[in-house]
């Protein structure tokens, strides 16, 4: 099994699918639009021939979260903070917005704010799929009968690797 696989971003799809005729396992052939990650070989032909580029090779194995600085993480939480407060006073501005130009250009400023916020908060080490703090979230919410079965899944599922 190779050390990567194919992943397709819906939001930027286009359906034009050359990807279907080039794919040689058939991984992309499949009802959800996804690629089968089990079929997948890693090859990358599907993501060359996306004319949407909505493909990409994703690690099928994270490396581990670098370590950073006490000072850094809290930087990071403090602009973390701040594009949050952005955000609402975004929201706060589109509620008031009279023109569907400034409606666009807010909601435009608004999406890239939480782009910028979820790369943040990951570089934070906050809440990556194999990082500890995640692990420890997971544990604490465990015991809520409704999704207790899901949460042991996704425990035995997730490999530690910070």
């Amino acid at each position: 099994m190779s050390k990567v696989y194919a992943h397709r971003d819906l939001k930027i799809c286009t359906k034009d699918c050359l990807c279907l005729f080039v794919c040689p396992t058939g991984a992309t052939n499949n009802e959800t639009g996804q690629i089968d990650k089990e079929k997948c070989i890693g090859c990358g032909a599907c993501a060359s021939a996306c004319p949407a580029h909505a493909i990409t090779l994703l690690p099928r194995k994270m490396p581990p979260a670098q370590q950073k600085t006490k000072a850094v993480c809290a930087s990071l939480k403090q602009v973390i903070k701040n594009k949050v407060k952005e955000m609402r006073m975004l929201d706060y501005m589109l509620k008031k917005a009279e023109s569907e130009t400034e409606k666009k250009f807010l909601k435009a400023l608004k999406q890239s704010n939480q782009v910028l916020l979820e790369d943040f908060m990951r570089e934070s080490g906050y809440m990556l799929p194999e990082s500890k703090n995640t692990r420890d979230f997971l544990e604490n919410i465990k015991e809520e009968a409704s999704i207790n079965k899901e949460v042991t899944i996704l425990l035995e599922k997730l490999e530690a690797n910070d």
